[in-house]
């Protein structure tokens, strides 16, 4: 079935709703905030397709990200008199997403408007608040939503790339095509975020913790562990960029002066987000989707063999962020961030497929992978199971864990300070001996 998730699993509990691809998780917006596509032309006449259960699909996939600030892109084409829910049904789902679906929804993108669309708005308008009517964006073109949104990341139907293409080519102002890219500048010397953990390494005098991952996780801790909701707050885009510009000349950084704990939160999250291949690695992809397959008693397990195939680089800095985040967790009765909902928020930024993005059905394995590594953070990180397992037994004290506690000088590369690096089990080890 075209648009049909491989990775869906017959024992979804929307299977006959989720198989047609309607809906799709799609990266982040230029806020980090969570994309949601819905997809008009890939639903089937209305006799093939329960909309109850659409309505119910609807809320089980948003309830996965309604914490959080989150985007929708509706894409308008393909709606037509054969698949289109009656006017009831429009009516009662609104009533359906109370407060909790529309709170953090920051933005509701309409692509490819049609009269019907404004008609619609119109009957509905008595029962849409001003607030959420002023989150409502229309698109005419694909193309304006480069300005809001990772437009590569976005999972769009063939149907609407054609349809699109055939309004640009009927538009009188059609634009020209576009000129040709000029190839990428090398990075900058201080370059700190879109590059590679070596490209930091290699700059930062041989440090393993990016300077940027370093300072933020050293400020959250100091500052920001019993805040609640932290991680899913977005902030001000012309903020992150200010910072990413200031990290990315070398200059420093000082969050106080920004008066929201929320932005070094961000500027975490961007960090990973932007790196060329994310820290759990494309390789280690299609082994994390296998997790929900295996016994809950031996998950923990297969995390520790997971992880023993990344670089030795990633695992230090992955040790580094879990000890972090682990932390988080524990002040869960003041910040509300449990480790299910901190996966929930860092399961894309460290892991995505090589090509295109993950898919909603994927979303389950690789959220419970990070909750593993988060709540079983000492048994997996210090527990090895035999020699030669990463962990932090004493035969592992040697060359990976000395640079995490060099003396830290300054920099050229961030300008500040290094701070003393939070607890891990890195360090727990050395204690030991």
């Amino acid at each position: 079935m075209a648009g049909q998730d491989p990775a869906l699993s017959t024992s979804h509990p929307f299977y006959d709703v989720a198989r047609h691809g309607i809906l799709q998780v799609a990266g982040d917006d230029r806020f980090g905030r969570r994309v949601v596509t819905f997809s008009c032309c890939r639903m089937p006449p209305s006799h093939e397709l329960d909309h109850q259960r659409l309505l119910e699909y609807l809320k089980y996939t948003l309830d996965q990200y309604v914490e959080n600030d989150y985007t929708i892109v509706y894409f308008h084409y393909g709606l037509n008199s054969r698949n289109k829910p009656s006017l009831g049904w429009l009516q009662s789902a609104y009533k359906e997403f109370d407060r909790k679906y529309k709170k953090n929804l920051k933005a509701l993108y309409v692509v490819h408007p049609t009269s019907f669309i404004k008609v619609l708005w119109n009957i509905l308008k008595p029962l849409i608040s001003h607030k959420f009517g002023k989150k409502v964006i229309y698109f005419n073109y694909l193309s304006e939503l480069h300005e809001h949104l990772k437009y590569d990341q976005l999972v769009i139907p063939p149907e609407v790339l054609r349809y699109d293409e055939k309004l640009q080519s009927l538009h009188e102002g059609r634009t020209p095509p576009p000129t040709k890219t000029p190839p990428p500048r090398p990075p900058l010397p201080t370059q700190q975020f879109g590059v590679s953990l070596q490209y930091l390494k290699d700059k930062n005098q041989g440090e393993l913790i990016p300077p940027v991952l370093r300072f933020t996780v050293t400020y959250l801790r100091e500052k920001g562990l019993r805040t609640e909701g932290l991680f899913r707050r977005s902030a001000s885009a012309q903020t992150v960029r200010e910072i990413q510009r200031l990290y990315n000349q070398g200059k420093p950084v000082n969050f106080d002066d920004y008066g929201d704990i929320h932005i070094p939160a961000v500027i975490l999250k961007t960090f990973l987000r932007e790196l060329p291949q994310p820290l759990l690695t494309f390789q280690a992809y299609e082994q994390i989707l296998g997790i929900t397959c295996v016994e809950s008693s031996l998950r923990v397990t297969r995390c520790r063999q997971i992880l023993r195939s990344l670089p030795d680089h990633n695992y230090v800095v992955l040790c580094y962020l879990m000890g972090f985040l682990h932390a988080v967790s524990r002040e869960s009765i003041f910040n509300k961030m449990n480790s299910s909902n901190l996966a929930c928020v860092f399961g894309l930024n460290l892991i995505w497929p090589s090509q295109g993005v993950s898919s909603l059905s994927a979303l389950v394995p690789l959220n419970m992978f990070t909750e593993l590594l988060i709540e079983y953070y000492e048994k997996i990180f210090s527990t090895p199971e035999a020699p030669g397992e990463r962990g932090l037994a004493p035969w592992e004290q040697g060359s990976r864990a000395a640079p995490l506690q060099e003396a830290v000088p300054r920099t050229q590369a961030t300008g500040l300070t290094k701070p003393t690096l939070p607890p891990s089990p890195l360090m727990a080890a050395r204690r030991r001996l």
